[in-house]
């Protein structure tokens, strides 16, 4: 007898076992290019980048590249200021800075970095624009696509890739001048100097550039970049977002320009789909909030176009908050904005305190370990130390070395030195005491080295004179 609760496993099976696909496979997003007002921002934002990038490293400061990190001297020239390994507390600070600057803006203005400022999304538009230049507007891109090849689909192609290539060159280049010289690298390259790293890198990020912002593009935002996974726990209800106002645009649907779509029932959204086209992730704002929007505004730009020719009013899509779109009003300053402004004043005011009193040397004494002392014929006591001196500044400098804390104490080696800029040096010297002048073993003492032609450019070191007690 069988039991009426049991189920055949196998009869169920094929109907039931389906495939899961993980990863959504990439369908071709085809932009249309649109103008408006974010998109001048996003112009006056960009090209200054851009051309910081591209032009910082071709610019000398005091003979020397204006941003140069020298890896392999461990010096890192930044707009006249060199620092080296042991300033990478600031380095760390700095990042500090930057991490609450974005938690800052993105609690204010959601993700207008992404937007606006991203290396992804200024790149991304660059590739975009070449791609429109070559291969037309957006239904001619896809036109073409589906046309079979042809010479003029070819030449089209070639010309395009040809482009982001140039583009990527130039990127992976100037990234690789910042390390190596850009003066010095571009002989170098061609005439096959630049040895095999440089050469290899130059080649890693120009395929890097030319796949992220060329091929892969809305997927790196979507797939690879966290940001876009934890930047909704920045986020709350006073947040500036790009959204669409629902209440006001639902239902959707097309009608002439003059009618009285209210009477027909119908929002003010006319479901022309123009910001799902010009979306450079793909994605309908229309739904509501999603990761993937970078908060370029495009959609934006391009719902107030079409508000324009309905003569209805802009704002249907726009930057927004929650409060604003249930009715109430954004609440700019508030708690969180406020704590982050002030951690963010305090610490710029820190960093920038520390960077202009910071002191362009490094002193170092290390006494000799393999013995505390050593007694003369005489009866007088050494102390053998090594002395290391590293000018970290931009010019050469004289320095003058004191011995503080032993009176009668006689210094036997070179105590006048001269540093040239990044030079580093270490000398031995020797201390020397009569004996029966110190009734201790261990006595503290200070090594003050000074630059006599700089007086604020000074550092003191403690250490310690041993002698014999029994």
């Amino acid at each position: 007898m069988s039991d009426p609760d049991l189920i055949d496993v196998q009869e169920v099976a094929p109907a039931e076992v389906g495939e899961v696909d993980l990863y959504q496979h990439r369908e071709k997003i085809y932009t249309r290019k649109i103008e408006g007002f974010y998109q001048r921002i996003r112009l006056y934002t960009g090209w200054p980048l851009l051309l910081g990038y591209f032009l910082l490293p071709w610019l000398n400061i005091d003979g020397r590249q204006a941003i140069l990190f020298d890896l392999p001297e461990r010096k890192f020239h930044i707009l006249g200021l060199t620092f080296w390994p042991q300033d990478f507390p600031l380095l760390a600070f700095l990042l500090i800075i930057a991490a609450y600057s974005l938690f800052a803006v993105t609690t204010f203005a959601g993700r207008v970095w992404c937007g606006y400022t991203c290396p992804q999304t200024v790149w991304t538009s660059i590739f975009m624009w070449i791609e429109q230049k070559t291969e037309g507007s957006r239904n001619q891109r896809m036109k073409l696509d589906r046309a079979p090849w042809s010479p003029e689909k070819v030449l089209r192609k070639g010309a395009k890739h040809g482009g982001w290539l140039l583009v990527a060159f130039a990127t992976g280049f100037t990234f690789i001048g910042y390390f190596y010289g850009i003066r010095d690298l571009l002989p170098d390259l061609f005439t096959g100097s630049a040895g095999l790293m440089a050469t290899a890198w130059t080649v890693f990020f120009t395929c890097a550039t030319y796949i992220n912002a060329g091929w892969m593009r809305e997927q790196v935002c979507t797939y690879v970049c966290p940001y876009a996974r934890f930047q909704s726990v920045m986020f709350d209800k006073d947040t500036l977002i790009v959204s669409y106002d629902p209440a006001r645009g639902d239902p959707r649907g097309s009608r002439k320009r003059n009618a009285d779509h209210r009477a027909e029932g119908l929002g003010d959204c006319i479901d022309c789909e123009l910001c799902v086209q010009v979306c450079p992730t793909g994605i309908d704002i229309r739904d509501g909030l999603q990761y993937q929007c970078i908060g370029c505004a495009l959609c934006v730009d391009a719902c107030n176009s079409i508000m324009d020719k309905m003569e209805y009013p802009r704002g249907l899509i726009s930057y927004t908050s929650e409060h604003q779109l249930e009715g109430g009003t954004t609440h700019w300053l508030r708690p969180r904005i406020i704590g982050y402004a002030a951690m963010l004043c305090l610490m710029v005011g820190v960093f920038t305190y520390t960077i202009a009193s910071r002191i362009p040397l490094e002193v170092g004494v290390f006494r000799d370990r393999s013995q505390l002392y050593t007694t003369s014929a005489s009866g007088e006591i050494d102390n053998i130390y090594t002395l290391h001196l590293a000018n970290m500044d931009a010019e050469m400098h004289e320095y003058e070395l004191d011995v503080k804390g032993l009176e009668a104490v006689e210094v036997i080696g070179e105590t006048h030195y001269t540093l040239n800029a990044g030079e580093v040096r270490e000398l031995s010297l020797r201390l020397r005491m009569p004996a029966g002048v110190l009734d201790k073993p261990s006595t503290e003492i200070e090594f003050d080295v000074r630059s006599t032609d700089n007086p604020d450019i000074h550092m003191a070191v403690e250490s310690r004179f041993m002698i014999p007690f029994e």
